[in-house]
Parts: C-alpha cells; sequence; structure tokens
C-alpha cells in the first residue's frame, strides 16, 4: 500500500512550493516513474487499493505523458500571450488532474473511481482556458455541461451495482463471477451512458472536439492520452460484472464509423486529431468488449502505443501552432522545411492510424481477429472501412501541411524533441510486441 499511497502523495507535496511549482511537479513526476518498478512487485488484489497487471498499464500511460506534458508545458505555457490562468494555477491543476486519475485506477471501489473520474472534470475543467478566448470559454462550459451529465448517469449505475452487490468493492463484486439479474444490466447499461460520455462514445461525444481543439497542447495530449483511456478503464471494470458483448461492441462500432465520417471533412488539425482518439478509443472498446484474451491484449496494446503517438500528435500541433499561428490545416505548408517538426507530425500520424510497426496496428490486427472470431461479421466489415477511411484522411491532411507551399519553420529545442520521442516510443512499443510473440511461437 506504501507505493500507492507515495504516488498519490508526492505530486500534493510538491503543489506545496507553490513558487517553485513548475520544478517541482517535473522533479514529483521524475520520481513518480521510479515508484512504478517497485510497484510491479508489489501488485494490490485485496484491500484499499486494488492493481493488477491491466490496472498497472493504466498507470504507466499516466505517469510516462504527465511527466511529459510537464516538461513540454515549460516553454509552451510561458509563450502563451494571453493566459486565462497563471503558470503556477496551471501547474496546480495538472498536478490535481494527474492525481485524479490515478486514483481512479488504483482504488478497490466502485463509487471511489466514480470520484476521481468526476475529480478529473473538475480538476481539467480550468485548464481549457489556458489560451484564453471565447471559443476556449465556450469548450469549457460544454465540456462541463455534457460530462457532469454523463457522470451522474454513471452514478446512477454505481447506485445499481450496490444495490444488486450490498458493497462496491471491485475484487468481492469480481470474485463472486457474472451475476444476472436486472438491476446488473441496468447498472453495466447506464454505465456505458455515463462513463461512455468521458470515453468518447457517440453520440455523447460531443464535448470531445472542442475540448481537445481548445486546450493547450499539453493538456490536449493527457485528455486524449490518457484520461480517456481512464475513464474506459472504469468502464472495463463494471462491463467485467455482466458483459453486454453485442451492446457494446456495437456501440464501438458505430462510434467509429462516425468517427471515420466526422474525419473526412476537418479543418482545423486539431479537432481532426480529437476524433482519432474517438476512434481510437472505441477500437479499444471493441476489442475489451468481446470478452477474449486476443481482444485484452489487443486494446492494451492500442492503448499504451496510442497514448504516446496521440500525445506526439498534440506536441506537434502546438509547435505548428507556435509557429504558424493558425489551427487550421490549409493555414500550414511547407513544414518539411522543419524537418524535426515534419518527421514528428508524420511518425504521430502514422501511429494514430495504426500504420505498421507501430503498436497501435498490432493492437488493432488483435482486435480484429476478437471480433472475427465471436463471429461479429458486420461489426468487422464496418470497422474495417472506417479504419481505412481515417487512415486516408489524416495522412491526407498531415501530407498537406508537410509539402504542400512554400512557408518557412523555424524552431528548436526540448519542446522539437518531445514529440519525436513520444512517436518513437510508440514505434518502439510495436516492434517489442513483434519480438515478443515471435518468441512466443
Amino acid at each position: 500500500m506504501i507505493y500507492e499511497i507515495l504516488i498519490l502523495i508526492i505530486p500534493l507535496i510538491a503543489m506545496g512550493f507553490y513558487k517553485n511549482i513548475k520544478i517541482t511537479s517535473i522533479i514529483a513526476a521524475i520520481i513518480e516513474m521510479f515508484l512504478l518498478i517497485p510497484l510491479y512487485f508489489n501488485l494490490s488484489d485485496s484491500g484499499f487499493f486494488f492493481i493488477d497487471h491491466i490496472t498497472y498499464i493504466f498507470i504507466l500511460m499516466v505517469s510516462s505523458i504527465y511527466l511529459m506534458s510537464l516538461i513540454y508545458s515549460r516553454k509552451y505555457i510561458h509563450n502563451v500571450k494571453n493566459k486565462g490562468i497563471s503558470e503556477n494555477v496551471y501547474y496546480m491543476l495538472m498536478g490535481f488532474f494527474y492525481v485524479a486519475m490515478e486514483f481512479a485506477l488504483m482504488v478497490n471501489n466502485y463509487g471511489f473511481m466514480w470520484v476521481g473520474i468526476e475529480t478529473t472534470t473538475i480538476s481539467s475543467a480550468l485548464l481549457l482556458i489556458t489560451e484564453k478566448s471565447d471559443i476556449s470559454l465556450e469548450a469549457t462550459w460544454r465540456y462541463i455541461i455534457i460530462v457532469s451529465a454523463g457522470v451522474t448517469f454513471a452514478f446512477i449505475s454505481v447506485i445499481l451495482i450496490y444495490y444488486a452487490f450490498g458493497t462496491l468493492t471491485v475484487t468481492v463484486i469480481l470474485s463472486k463471477g457474472i451475476k444476472d439479474s436486472l438491476a446488473v444490466r441496468l447498472a453495466v447499461g447506464i454505465a456505458l451512458v455515463g462513463f461512455g460520455t468521458k470515453v468518447g462514445v457517440f453520440p455523447v461525444h460531443t464535448w470531445l472536439p472542442d475540448a481537445h481543439s481548445e486546450a493547450p497542447a499539453p493538456v490536449s495530449a493527457m485528455f486524449s492520452g490518457v484520461l480517456l483511456p481512464v475513464a474506459l478503464y472504469v468502464l472495463y471494470r463494471i462491463y467485467e460484472i455482466y458483459p453486454m458483448r453485442e451492446v457494446f461492441v456495437w456501440a464501438g462500432t458505430i462510434s467509429v464509423l462516425f468517427a471515420a465520417i466526422f474525419l473526412g471533412y476537418q479543418k482545423n488539425y486539431k479537432r481532426m486529431f480529437a476524433y482519432s482518439t474517438m476512434e481510437n478509443m472505441n477500437i479499444a472498446l471493441i476489442g475489451l468488449s468481446t470478452f477474449t484474451f486476443a481482444g485484452l491484449v489487443g486494446s492494451l496494446l492500442l492503448l499504451l502505443s496510442h497514448s504516446f503517438g496521440k500525445a506526439g500528435a498534440f506536441y506537434s500541433s502546438g509547435n505548428v501552432y507556435e509557429m504558424s499561428g493558425t489551427k487550421s490545416i490549409d493555414g500550414v505548408g511547407g513544414l518539411i522545411r522543419n524537418k524535426a517538426s515534419a518527421a514528428s507530425m508524420l511518425l504521430s500520424s502514422f501511429a494514430v492510424t495504426g500504420t505498421p510497426p507501430f503498436g497501435t496496428f498490432f493492437g488493432e490486427f488483435l482486435i480484429l481477429y476478437s471480433v472475427l472470431s465471436i463471429h461479429f461479421y458486420a461489426q468487422f466489415g464496418i470497422i474495417v472501412l472506417s479504419l481505412f477511411l481515417a487512415f486516408v484522411s489524416i495522412n491526407f491532411n498531415v501530407s498537406k501541411m508537410l509539402f504542400r507551399g512554400k512557408s518557412e519553420y523555424s524552431q528548436s529545442g526540448i519542446n522539437t524533441a518531445i514529440p519525436l520521442i513520444a512517436a518513437i516510443i510508440s514505434v518502439f512499443i510495436g516492434i517489442v510486441f513483434l519480438v515478443v510473440y515471435h518468441e512466443i511461437l
């Protein structure tokens, strides 16, 4: 239990050094990464915390992207001219945001999981107005209203779970096996709507493109890379109580299809990557919903690789916005002249569209295999078509930004390296999986 407590407390202690919170937050995040080593050998299966190997992968994602976002923020947030909040408040909110996500992942109680997810909304809402504008204020209100409505449904789901089992302890409920009752069915179905709002399930996804496009780049990376997967983790833990396979797979399939359609007419590159997140989260939802080993492994592989690839995409977007002053795809051209930014943008777009040998490719392959294994042929066809449309839409737009026009962009330093490192990690995950899988065979 000591490691879980330290993971939650250390970032809060760093906030105590308010005047130096920028440096202390980064130091705390580095310490958090080192804590993951002993945590792996001391996983909790009972008590207040519940951490198995699945949970650990999510914790690893959150800690990694948090550290990268803090480092990226040092220069990026400092350069924001019209700040809606001060830099110190920004880092404080980022810390609370991180702790809320880790709490939701580690706690062994569905009620406290709900508290963690609700706290992420409270702590992250103000981060949306860091780059102060009328549009960002509107996006913030939409985020608060829509997600809060969704979390209300999630709360009803939690109440029904308690009604059905007389407890909210995750390990106790899961140890009883699958229970079929009206209350349980309603709990799982309502959870799809409630927590699905945070995941980006259609049609309760509408906050997602606005929030991601108006948030500063490091916050967008946190939203797409780890916040949505954390909500998906909680939804999956509820799904384990009573797997409603057909309902969840169809919900994910329809969401992936609409995400692909939305991607076809995007003019804003940050909104484009936001809809890409909607697509990837719902592919992962499909994999988890198949309730097969291949689906589970594929979803975890997809989510882990996507977290770095999508973070890289938003860090790259932040660099492009700083250099060009526009979020319009048509307003950016000739990016290839800045080799580092061009490479990070291109690799990131390959990562989030499931291009081999990125980990997302192998994750999607396993998920598609799992869909076929349960004989969901119609869903399989729709998913394949959607993946193709998304791949073409994203990479066509990124190619325009890279190769069209003769604009001159100049940027160097750590913020140019971070998105490139994130994209390379996504490739590395795929290569490691391929090697490990080959050895197993």
